[in-house]
């Protein structure tokens, strides 16, 4: 009799866990519903206010559409012009807008090439110079090289040139003209602005004897030795002048050269 007293209330406490638990999930269900309802309807208020916000820039548009059309219009009827004419127009704006900005990027792409080829002759100039320079040195140290020798007018002493090497060494000092020769006994040579004549050549000792003819004057120069400047002055303003032989070729010819001053007239050459 005990035993079926307790099998009831075992089913009514199962039950009652079972109510709970449905009690539980539909307090539940009544809370998410209520969340994702609260939710939706934020989500809702704000596209409606977004729609709102569009509308106004649609009409805002169609405004501000509106009141340039307008005045487009009045602007091409107080210039005269269509809309077509004015499209045009803009079109040509645009077009040398265009050409504007390409003609400025070519500017200066030319002027960037231009800036290259500056620094490029600025080098090829500083080459030159270092060059020129180092010419110059070798000059200078070749032509102080060259033999100072006195001449027999008045002790003076001169750079004379031994060769022919040595003269053009001269040559490009620039100081004074020089004029080359050759001559043969008996013969009278124009040599610059005056006329040599050869007396006597004596190759064993290196002696020889010449007559200068300047300003109808004949100058004797008498046994003279190689590379010895021989002077005399010539000119209507008397200038000094040289005459150095480097070589007693034979017992009838000499070799040398005539300096001049730079300012003496320069020889009359027959064509």
């Amino acid at each position: 009799m005990s035993a079926l007293d307790d099998t009831p209330r075992s089913y009514s406490g199962a039950l009652l866990v079972a109510i709970a638990v449905a009690l539980l999930a539909g307090v539940g269900g009544l809370i998410w519903s209520y969340t994702l309802s609260s939710r939706l309807s934020g989500q809702e208020a704000a596209l409606a206010d977004a729609k709102d916000q569009n509308k106004k820039l649609a009409s805002d548009l169609r405004e501000t559409d509106a009141r340039l059309k307008v005045a487009t219009e009045e602007l091409g009827q107080s210039l005269g012009l269509t809309q077509k004419q004015m499209d045009a127009r803009a079109e040509e704006i645009l077009r040398r807008e265009k050409a504007v900005e390409s003609a400025q990027k070519q500017t200066a792409q030319a002027v960037t090439g231009l800036s290259s080829d500056v620094s490029g002759v600025k080098t090829d100039v500083g080459g030159v110079k270092t060059d020129l320079t180092k010419t110059q040195g070798d000059l200078a140290t070749a032509v102080s090289q060259l033999q100072s020798m006195k001449g027999d007018l008045d002790g003076h002493s001169t750079l004379i040139a031994r060769n022919h090497d040595e003269l053009e060494l001269l040559k490009h000092k620039g100081d004074r003209n020089y004029y080359e020769f050759t001559l043969t006994k008996g013969q009278t040579k124009p040599v610059g602005t005056v006329s040599l004549q050869l007396t006597k050549a004596d190759p064993k000792k290196n002696l020889f004897s010449l007559t200068v003819v300047s300003d109808d004057k004949p100058v004797p120069k008498n046994n003279k030795g190689v590379n010895e400047p021989l002077q005399f002055y010539s000119g209507k303003d008397p200038q000094l002048f040289e005459v150095v032989v480097n070589n007693v070729n034979s017992k009838n010819q000499v070799s040398g050269y005539l300096s001049a001053p730079k300012s003496a007239p320069a020889p009359v050459t027959v064509p």
